[in-house]
């Protein structure tokens, strides 16, 4: 969880404190409202102390439980301008993966250049169709959501029609294990493989590759995204962080040019990639 998004939640919860403390019918103690609301006392301690994030239900319940209804649209509107930060799966894919696409093609379609990293997977503005198949179907699989499976990979398909555009940049960064990864049939990494080769060269595009063996200034965690100089998307298991801060973009610039550090490119990159090519060919 990011240092900004619990910084939000614990200042909520020193203003829910606040609001418990100067009720209009005197100070309540957390076990009386509580009572009041038919909770855990622990929800109250939690919610306070930044250990829980509130819902719109749990604020609106706080405001009429201490007797001040009129601050809910408050309380409301601070827990949506943390919570946009944080994107989790299990919101997000409620409709299935065709919104989430939506969301990003909106963002992406506002960037001149993008700063990509990803360790285990090809990134999503280079897949192929089929490539990109199977990682809904798997994330789908995870998730248990919905399949909107041909619907998100005709969203993720318009969104590579930004690479076509003049005046773009995309610089991608792969770690040489995103080439081996079976995450879908070898047939279909092959073609995903063969699409790689003929991206390099592209002048909207720069690839580079991470080889296994090359020496590392900084461990390749997880993936991330930087448009321009005003958004990082970073994906982990439970959700999507979305940072807008300065001091955030600039620290994940910095990675990825630590990472960059590392990286082939052209003749080299493209023989990392026939090498996993050829590799395919004993599995």
């Amino acid at each position: 969880m990011s240092t900004d998004f619990q910084q939000a939640r614990e200042a909520l919860g020193l203003r829910l404190r606040e609001l418990r403390m100067s009720a209009p019918g005197g100070r309540l103690t957390g076990t009386q409202l509580a009572q009041r609301l038919g909770w855990p006392h622990s929800k109250i301690y939690k919610l306070e102390n930044g250990r829980q994030t509130a819902t719109s239900d749990d604020l609106r319940a706080w405001a009429g439980g201490v007797g001040r209804r009129d601050v809910f649209d408050e309380l409301d509107a601070r827990l949506k301008g943390f919570e946009s930060r944080i994107r989790s799966w299990r919101r997000q894919l409620a409709a299935g993966h065709r919104p989430v696409q939506d969301s990003w093609n909106l963002e992406v379609g506002r960037s001149q250049t993008i700063y990509a990293w990803e360790e285990s997977v090809v990134p999503g503005m280079l897949q192929t169709a089929d490539y990109a198949r199977h990682i809904f179907l798997r994330y789908a699989d995870l998730q248990g959501s919905v399949r909107d499976t041909d619907a998100a990979v005709r969203a993720r398909m318009r969104r590579q029609e930004w690479l076509y555009e003049a005046g773009r940049k995309f610089h991608a960064l792969v770690w040489e294990a995103a080439l081996h990864a079976l995450i879908c049939p070898p047939s279909v990494l092959a073609g995903q493989l063969d699409r790689l080769v003929g991206i390099i060269g592209m002048d909207t595009v720069e690839l580079g590759i991470i080889p296994l063996g090359a020496a590392l200034k900084i461990p390749a965690a997880n993936g991330f995204w930087v448009l321009d100089d005003r958004l990082v998307i970073a994906e982990d298991w439970h959700a999507e962080l979305w940072l807008d801060e300065a001091d955030s973009v600039a620290t994940y610039l910095r990675v990825w040019n630590t990472l960059r550090e590392s990286a082939v490119y052209g003749t080299d990159a493209q023989n990392l990639i026939c090498a996993a090519r050829r590799a395919l060919r004993s599995r």
